[in-house]
């Protein structure tokens, strides 16, 4: 892969997410200063969520044949002028206008830069190349709220949206100066439509399976990361910091084995490789209620990193690999909406299950609808083999 782009766009795509990551710990806050209610905030993020769902698949597949580059430079302008209109809103409405208006910038970037590292990806190693992206996206989400919380202390809650704004612009002007446009995608796919792309690549019982194990593997995304500060106040009364260290370690232990797993990935079964990610990711889901201690917290999600980085280089490369058949912007669009969906099934999910269960059984029937969505989405691809156009 040529040095430059690489590092080019996971340096860009680095500084987009530490943009994202440092607005976190300060949206909520902002809203409820401006009156959210409980609704008002679900209004906030279902309007990015939406925005950003509906328009991946349709941006990645437009990539391939207008090139990628105006994409990535359209989504983190409109990530620079978020940060700086953010500030100025005056209501809930405004927010949700505006935060409508970043699920679109973000449509723009996460799917295309995927596209742009599949493009350069050399055959038999998808899974180091999507590693690498992977640890970007990864380190900058990680580090965001760290950031955002240090320049909310030092200068006000203002100075992490124009932090936003900086960043993006300055990731903007360094895929303006180093990235190309890319090679637009010629031959059978070039002369698709996007309904004729998407129906061909839904068609495929492999594409099918690679989709449903990536949606799968998201659910369990809202119940580890939003359930966990309800369930460890209410078991043994954490402390904030407890409550970040357990989730910054598994951040930090995923991405950490990213290239070790990465390159696993390009030299064993990748299937093979899905179903034990997958058996560690359940297992873990189904000891959290046993977890007593914030010890047994921390190790038990240090080992839900470790089958978390086995999982997501093995997506990124059966996904890389799918992309040459049907175009790689079309395939990134696609699995990152199977992405968004798995996140929502998991949120709707795991709601009703703790108001009519409680919080442990529900981390147990996650557990296992994870478990088995992602070995039947296993079978699936390996009933097919890859086939490269």
């Amino acid at each position: 892969m040529p040095r430059r782009m690489v590092i080019t766009l996971l340096l860009s795509v680095y500084i987009a997410l530490l943009g994202i990551g440092i607005i976190v710990p300060v949206m909520p806050v902002f809203a409820t200063d401006l009156g959210a209610s409980g609704f008002g905030l679900g209004l906030i993020i279902a309007a990015f969520s939406i925005s950003r769902g509906l328009l991946q698949p349709m941006v990645g597949s437009l990539s391939d044949r207008w090139g990628r580059k105006r994409f990535l430079v359209s989504g983190l302008f409109v990530y620079t002028l978020i940060g700086l209109i953010l500030p100025q809103a005056a209501s809930v409405g405004n927010l949700v206008l505006i935060r409508a208006l970043h699920g679109v910038g973000s449509a723009m970037i996460v799917p295309v830069a995927m596209a742009y590292m599949g493009d350069m990806a050399e055959e038999g190693k998808e899974g180091q190349a999507m590693s690498m992206l992977n640890i970007a996206i990864f380190c900058g989400i990680g580090t965001g709220p760290l950031v955002g919380g240090i320049f909310t202390d030092l200068w006000g809650m203002e100075s992490a949206f124009y932090a936003m704004a900086a960043l993006s612009g300055v990731a903007l002007i360094l895929v303006l100066l180093q990235m190309p446009a890319s090679a637009e995608q010629t031959g059978v796919v070039r002369k698709m439509t996007l309904l004729q792309v998407m129906t061909s690549l839904l068609a495929g019982r492999r594409t099918r399976g690679i989709l449903l194990a990536r949606m799968s593997t998201m659910i369990i995304m809202v119940p580890t990361m939003a359930f966990l500060p309800l369930l460890m106040h209410q078991w043994f009364d954490a402390s904030g910091l407890q409550i970040g260290l357990v989730i910054a370690c598994r951040t930090f232990v995923n991405a950490l084995l990213q290239t070790p797993f990465g390159r696993l990935a390009d030299r064993r079964d990748k299937v093979w490789l899905l179903k034990i990610g997958c058996l560690v990711v359940s297992g873990v889901m189904c000891l959290v209620p046993l977890a007593g201690n914030f010890v047994c917290l921390l190790i038990l999600f240090a080992i839900l990193g470790v089958g978390e980085a086995v999982i997501w280089p093995v997506l990124g490369a059966l996904a890389t690999e799918e992309g040459r058949r049907y175009g790689q912007g079309s395939m990134m669009g696609i699995f990152n909406l199977a992405m968004s969906m798995g996140v929502l099934l998991g949120a709707l999910g795991a709601g009703v299950s703790v108001d009519f269960l409680g919080l442990g059984p529900s981390f147990v029937i996650i557990g296992i609808v994870v478990l088995g969505l992602t070995f039947w989405a296993a079978s699936l691809i390996s009933r097919d083999p890859v086939l490269i156009a």
